[in-house]
């Protein structure tokens, strides 16, 4: 990984955040690395390179186990789990704890021939303003979805000058007619160059090709190794763009982003992901709510290996320096998968870190999803994204919200 450019939290000429990665001000095009350097935010993801693993730890194990094939790429694991409580206990219905995030109103401004700041400049191609230079808002800064039974929100957040987040949400039907719902969600590595374009290209052929295979019959689990192996490749061939697309980056990695994915078919929940992008398990009666991944990062690998507490590891300022990830320069692709087969209904929650450094355990994701996620998928994640910008809004924020068991024959909408 480069050195950071500057120490900059934000843009001497326009007061925009920035993130230390850096090199120029999104909002009016400055040359950061020529300015003061005060002091700046740590990134909350971190891209390290082959030559900074840490050597103390292996890598964090997920909740399954995984099998090296011939090529070297790991094979999705076999293992199932019940996810059971220890004991039943009265439901806990919560209100909604935050108000939704109001959109930004990036929908049109792209095609508006004023500027929004100024109201006089013209808008140009590249989205500034030609009078006054003010950047537009852009679609990507607040994403809403509903897709049948599944929904997802995106936001920029509070200090970041783009949202490199993306989601993919899609349907499709197993060979005997089941309904299935899959949920796609991806953050950008802020120091590799356009992460935005990664987290778009791998959540996009992720989901694709989840529903191309899910009807031919491939099992559930082998389906989301492979699309984690596709999205990889197109994260892999946006590294081989022309030379001219990384003109303003030159000392930044390839393109890379994390991945995490929820299918749910009938009584089957699989969750696969790569990175610290993560998914939880909400009971609706809020019984036994869990994690269901484990991060590729190094506070999870000093956890693993004993060298600290949890606590102590996600403390320290290298605990979002991520271990696995999708792009050119990550190390050997070993993609995780977990099946689970819930006793009672609930919410699957998946999310990027954007969210969960507001509400990182699995209590505390449950402490937050309103009662009604299950029926209100929408709002519910709407309700999730504004309880991170309350909370400070540090990084893009993105959530997914895929209720279990899914909708029966004839229910709901693909």
């Amino acid at each position: 990984m480069t050195a950071d450019t500057h120490r900059l939290s934000a843009c001497p000429g326009c007061t925009e955040p920035v993130e230390p990665a850096d090199l120029y001000c999104g909002a009016c095009g400055l040359n950061l690395s020529s300015a003061a350097a005060p002091e700046a935010d740590t990134p909350t993801v971190a891209l390290q390179t082959r030559d900074d693993t840490p050597s103390a730890a292996a890598p964090a194990p997920g909740p399954t186990s995984a099998e090296s094939s011939a090529d070297g790429r790991a094979e999705p694991s076999t293992d199932s789990y019940v996810l059971q409580p220890p004991a039943p206990r009265a439901a806990d219905p919560r209100a909604s704890v935050a108000a939704p995030a109001a959109p930004r109103g990036a929908a049109g401004a792209a095609g508006a021939t004023a500027c929004v700041a100024c109201r006089a400049g013209r808008v140009d191609g590249d989205g500034y303003c030609e009078n006054c230079g003010h950047a537009q808002p852009r679609e990507r800064d607040h994403m809403e979805q509903e897709s049948g039974p599944v929904a997802a929100v995106s936001d920029r957040g509070l200090r970041h000058h783009r949202n490199e987040d993306a989601f993919a949400l899609t349907a499709a039907a197993l060979p005997d007619g089941t309904p299935v719902s899959v949920a796609v969600v991806c953050d950008g590595v802020s120091s590799a160059t356009r992460p935005d374009e990664a987290s778009a290209a791998a959540s996009r052929t992720a989901a694709d090709t989840l529903r191309e295979a899910l009807p031919r019959g491939t099992h559930p689990q082998t389906a989301m190794h492979e699309a984690i192996l596709a999205a990889a490749r197109a994260v892999d061939a946006l590294a081989g763009e022309p030379a001219a697309a990384r003109e303003h980056a030159v000392q930044q990695n390839a393109p890379a982003c994390t991945l995490v994915s929820a299918v749910v078919a009938d009584d089957l929940l699989v969750i696969g992901w790569v990175g610290d992008s993560r998914a939880y398990w909400v009971p609706d009666d809020r019984s036994a709510p869990a994690r269901l991944t484990e991060d590729d990062s190094w506070a999870a690998q000093m956890v693993a290996a004993g060298l600290m507490s949890e606590a102590q590891a996600y403390a320290d300022e290298r605990a979002h320096a991520i271990t696995g990830w999708l792009g050119a320069d990550a190390y050997e692709l070993e993609p995780h998968t977990a099946s689970f087969k819930p006793d009672r209904p609930g919410v699957v929650v998946v999310c990027t870190d954007g969210l969960w450094n507001y509400a990182e355990t699995a209590e505390q994701m449950a402490e937050i999803l309103p009662a009604d996620a299950a029926a209100r998928p929408l709002h519910s994640a709407r309700v999730l994204v504004g309880h991170a910008l309350d909370g400070g809004g540090h990084d893009n924020v993105t959530v997914a919200l895929v209720p279990f068991p899914g909708p029966g024959t004839g229910a709901g909408s693909g």
